[in-house]
């Protein structure tokens, strides 16, 4: 079973996750929580594909919406009833993507 992390780990886990990319995740209703903007829909909607194959192999899904070029991006981990280490496993190989 997957462990739901403290409070304390969530702020240094989230802190290691933004110090080497762009854009950083913020927490948000428990969530880690993430907007991208594209230029246009073809392309918000060719990155939630590369993001879809990313979840199905990880059996980790997230819990998104698009609106044309915005894509808002929210993980937890239902499971264990919180953020666990695949949340910002998962959030990392996202940003890498972008």
């Amino acid at each position: 079973m997957i462990e739901k992390m403290d409070q304390a780990i969530i702020e240094q886990s989230l802190e290691i996750l933004n110090k080497n990319i762009d854009k950083i995740w913020t927490i948000k209703e428990g969530n880690l929580h993430q907007t991208f903007k594209f230029s246009d829909f073809i392309s918000a909607f060719a990155f939630m594909t590369k993001v879809a194959i990313i979840a199905e192999k990880s059996d980790h899904h997230p819990n998104w919406s698009n609106v044309y070029n915005k894509v808002v991006i929210d993980l937890t981990t239902h499971e264990a009833g919180g953020l666990t280490k695949r949340d910002f496993d998962m959030a990392l190989e996202i940003s890498n993507y972008c």
